[in-house]
């Protein structure tokens, strides 16, 4: 029988995304810094050297917001369509971080046009965890737009999507997931067997958002002078050598769609890698930083298009499906 819940959750996601496009993160009391201090608080007395014990935390922290989000969304729909709408837009735009992400990227590229390196590590932090202290402009260039690409996916595709196949609660998991992936997720010594989980689940939650991203990003391409077909090609033949298997896709399609070259040494606080090459032009300068955020911006906006689209076809779906009296 079908059961109005789709056509809130549309709109719900669509206001989401508008709210996040005007307003951005909120800079005080951000809900999701919240359950950061709130896991670092679990931590203390969770913590053990052993991936048991990392298990047990992110269980108990995502199982959390699981019955959150299903007795919220439970009560909303109770109170009827505007309250679930309601509901639905307020956490995706707590979920979604895409325009933080542009305008951070932004930001980025003007520091280093007028020169300013000290002010583009200063700004670095707030896109990765690279030590900023050892890159030059270039080096800041392709850290920011390797994190445009990885986060325009894990920032805004994957909650949009997650969203509109599991509403709410599947939206709370997910952004508790991406949380404790970046907190403990990482190879430092202390989080190399605790934080296993954490890196674990959040691979598998944004395994299917990395593709979807990739497509749109090849099909966004030409909005920034790109090539779809080298975006598919790049991500085809560049994608699987990356050491994370979502990371690689979105950036190297971005690589190919914007004709550049990512990868290469690449400087941690804890470890130095040496990433792959993906894609087949020169470094990226500042001008292809920035438009990587325009990219981004396309993307996020497909994306948000797509998520609206399959909730509005499933609740077509379901209306067809039910039966008339």
């Amino acid at each position: 029988m079908f059961v109005p819940k789709y056509p809130a959750r549309a709109a719900g996601i669509a206001i989401g995304y508008l709210a996040d496009l005007v307003f951005a993160d909120p800079r005080r009391g951000h809900p999701v810094a919240l359950f950061g201090r709130a896991a670092a608080g679990l931590e203390r007395f969770t913590y053990s050297d052993t991936r048991l014990a990392g298990a047990l935390h992110v269980t108990s922290l995502l199982g959390g917001l699981a019955v959150l989000g299903v007795t919220g969304e439970r009560y909303a729909a109770r109170r009827g369509p505007a309250w679930a709408a309601a509901l639905t837009a307020a956490t995706t735009f707590v979920a979604l971080g895409g325009t933080s992400l542009a305008r951070t990227g932004d930001r980025m590229a003007d520091l280093l046009t007028r020169g300013d390196i000290d002010g583009g590590r200063d700004l670095l932090p707030s896109l990765c965890g690279r030590d900023p202290a050892s890159l030059d402009a270039d080096g800041l260039v392709r850290a920011a737009l390797e994190s445009v690409a990885e986060n325009t996916s894990d920032a805004q595709v994957a909650p949009l999507l997650w969203a509109a196949v599991g509403g709410v609660p599947a939206l709370l998991m997910y952004r508790g997931a991406n949380t404790l992936d970046a907190m403990i997720g990482h190879h430092s010594p202390r989080y190399q067997r605790f934080g296993w989980t954490a890196a674990r689940f959040d691979d598998l939650l944004n395994f299917a958002a990395a593709r979807v991203a990739g497509v749109l990003v090849a099909i966004c391409a030409p909005a920034v002078g790109g090539s779809p077909a080298s975006a598919i090609r790049t991500w085809r033949r560049d994608a699987a050598r990356h050491p994370s298997p979502n990371a690689g896709v979105v950036e190297a399609a971005f690589a190919g769609a914007l004709g550049v070259r990512l990868g290469g040494p690449t400087q941690y606080a804890h470890r130095l890698e040496i990433r792959p090459t993906l894609g087949d032009g020169p470094a990226p300068q500042t001008t292809d930083l920035a438009r990587a955020v325009r990219l981004s911006r396309a993307v996020q906006a497909a994306s948000a298009a797509l998520a609206i689209v399959a909730v509005s076809a499933a609740c077509r779906s379901g209306r067809r499906a039910s039966p008339r009296w």
